[in-house]
């Protein structure tokens, strides 16, 4: 299947003034969105042929949960990639691919961020301005333009807060509360003219939360500045999961040490303290002398499943028996994810959710 575009309506006063909020991504999903690697595309160099299988298993693990839509350049695109599925028996029924053209597969940065709200219009959509994580990758502008097109295939209200801020970025319980880091949002290479305060406030106008937690520094290796969907991530309103070093002399151990003692301070909204669990980091992973970002964080939350990166590492087990602890109700699947994570990112990077509405 593909889709056709229609032009989106534009609102002018800010999405919680309206009533609009982020779900938590636990919540039930309408589908799943990605945007497939272009084979000239620079997130994969040298390595996309190995990358593609490991894409084409994550599209069949949600074939059970719930739709997948992917964008792609063209109907050229297209057909490579359903020939990519193809190749691994991947299941296609539940999937529709859109002729949205992108320069990178990172979705969970590029793509819409999907407010709900009760009265109708219900669902909106917030495109918030993207930067390639500080100018690093340029060109960026067809990723830039993804939440745009998005909106006006469906027909959504669209919201532009004047702000850089990838996905990949926040985290939310969907009641209130959001995490995110000090070391990407506060980053000058982001938004040099706004103050903590002046962010802090976007946040609430545009996401719909109230309280805003700060972590500090990320993982070695990510070059997105310190994403919290490495670090830490909510798996309960008031419940956190989070990423330790064992190691004392890995330089991972001092920063998530410092985070993990700051989430025991950290409440919810409503006052309630967090409660903390620990994820495992696996083994230092380096490739061509560059160490690359692998951490078990950087998982899926699907309808019924959770995609969960794995490295063929001692740790791996462990961090499914976290997740399936936190999530009795879902399988998680763990995916080898040795050849994706050379492009920096993992399965929560490559995704967005497509909030259900209730009916």
């Amino acid at each position: 299947m593909s889709a056709h575009t229609e032009h989106p309506s534009t609102a002018t006063s800010t999405p919680a003034a309206q009533g609009y909020h982020m779900p938590a991504e636990w919540e039930p999903h309408e589908a799943t969105w990605l945007s497939w690697p272009r084979p000239d595309g620079i997130s994969f160099p040298d390595s996309y042929e190995k990358v593609v299988p490991t894409l084409a298993q994550m599209v069949h693990a949600l074939g059970e949960s719930e739709k997948v839509n992917i964008n792609v350049c063209d109907a050229e695109h297209e057909a490579l990639v359903r020939s990519h599925l193809a190749k691994v028996r991947a299941k296609t029924d539940h999937v529709t691919f859109y002729h949205i053209p992108t320069n990178e597969p990172w979705c969970r940065d590029h793509g819409p961020i999907y407010l709900t709200r009760a009265e109708a219009p219900r669902l909106a959509i917030v495109d918030w301005d993207y930067n390639a994580w500080g100018w690093k990758y340029p060109p960026f502008d067809f990723d830039d333009d993804v939440p745009k097109r998005i909106a006006e295939f469906q027909k959504l209200p669209i919201f532009f807060p004047k702000m850089v801020l990838e996905g990949g970025s926040i985290d939310v319980n969907g009641a209130g509360t959001l995490l995110t880091t000090k070391s990407c949002l506060l980053n000058p290479n982001r938004n040099p003219d706004l103050s903590e305060k002046d962010i802090e406030q976007r946040l609430r106008d545009y996401i719909g939360v109230k309280h805003i937690l700060w972590l500090g520094d990320g993982i070695e290796g990510d070059d997105t500045d310190g994403h919290v969907d490495d670090l830490t991530r909510f798996v309960g309103r008031t419940t956190v999961v989070t990423v330790v070093e064992e190691d004392e002399n890995d330089s991972n151990y001092e920063p998530l040490r410092q985070n993990l003692d700051a989430l025991h301070t950290m409440e919810a909204e409503d006052g309630t303290p967090l409660e903390v669990v620990t994820l495992p980091m696996p083994r230092k992973i380096v490739r061509d002398g560059q160490r690359l970002p692998a951490s078990y964080a950087n998982f899926y939350i699907g309808n019924k499943v959770i995609l969960l990166p794995v490295f063929a590492d001692a740790h791996d087990k462990w961090a499914v028996a976290v997740l399936q602890k936190a999530f009795p109700k879902r399988k998680v699947v763990p995916i080898d994810c040795r050849e994706l994570i050379w492009g920096l990112g993992a399965f929560h990077c490559l995704t967005q959710q497509q909030p259900l509405l209730p009916p």
